[in-house]
């Protein structure tokens, strides 16, 4: 099963163990974050943008900034990115390890990917498409609920929705839980709005009890999901199974990912 964390600011965190440090711990317990900057006309700030990509390098995963109408379609992109990036690592890994000892058996030196026919090579294609379909995905929203970004939930709320939609077409088992953060005391770093969820009707009005307050505890909260990951989740014997996923290096602030088409 892959396991993310796709957290989604408008700002820099100001409570708390730092967001990075934090985001290492989750890539280490084999969950992946990915940070969604939102902005509407202004900017996010050269220190805010520098923290976000600094939560998904350490965390494993990719940062993007966007503005509020973009958001729906990058979280949906970037989650089929990192299911996709993560078998592309996996199949890579077994046909280095199958081509390497052809070499070895040759004795040639030199081994690459690209020394399988084209015919090959599409076969591999049709399998990691298919394996990306059914692959198990759990994905953990975690959404800044600071003041300033009372403006941006309906966004927010809407690219959830759309989310729901695109993971329910899978076939494989694909499910949601929704936190977001600051709680309403110091203990309480983050609050659930939606357990595991694999069904569309349980996605309502998440948001509209939901108090917004200014401080930023953006490392407790990321260690709160991941914490959440770990207990508190319904695990499945699979799940201590999965290799921390491949790591990322990229950010931007428009486009799409160059990398994206196999």
């Amino acid at each position: 099963m892959l396991k993310q964390i796709l957290l989604i600011t408008d700002g820099c965190s100001n409570v708390g163990i730092q967001p990075a440090a934090a985001a290492a711990e989750a890539y280490a317990a084999g969950i992946m974050v990915n940070v969604i900057g939102i902005i509407d006309e202004g900017t996010i700030g050269q220190y805010g943008q520098a923290e976000i990509e600094d939560i998904a390098r350490m965390g494993g995963g990719m940062s993007r900034i966007v503005n509020a109408r973009e958001l729906s379609y990058t979280i949906q992109m970037m989650t089929r990115k990192t299911v996709m990036d993560t078998i592309h690592l996996a199949v890579n890994r077994e046909l280095k390890h199958i081509l390497q000892q052809e070499s070895e058996q040759e004795g040639a030196n030199n081994y690459s990917l690209s020394d399988l026919p084209p015919a090959k090579r599409g076969e591999v294609v049709q399998v990691m498409d298919q394996m990306s379909e059914e692959m198990d995905l759990r994905v953990a929203l975690l959404i800044d609920a600071s003041a300033s970004m009372k403006p941006k939930l309906a966004a927010v709320e809407e690219a959830i929705r759309d989310l729901m939609l695109s993971l329910k077409a899978r076939r494989g088992t694909s499910e949601l839980a929704v936190f977001h953060f600051p709680g309403s005391h110091e203990e309480e770093p983050a609050v659930m709005d939606l357990d595991w969820a694999a069904d569309m009707d349980r996605v309502k009005k998440l948001f509209s009890r939901m108090q917004m307050r200014g401080t930023t505890p953006t490392g407790p909260a990321l260690l709160h999901v991941v914490d959440y990951y770990q207990y508190n989740s319904r695990n499945k014997p699979e799940d201590s199974e999965v290799n921390p996923p491949i790591a990322y290096k990229e950010t931007g602030t428009g486009g799409v990912w160059s990398d994206y088409i196999v």
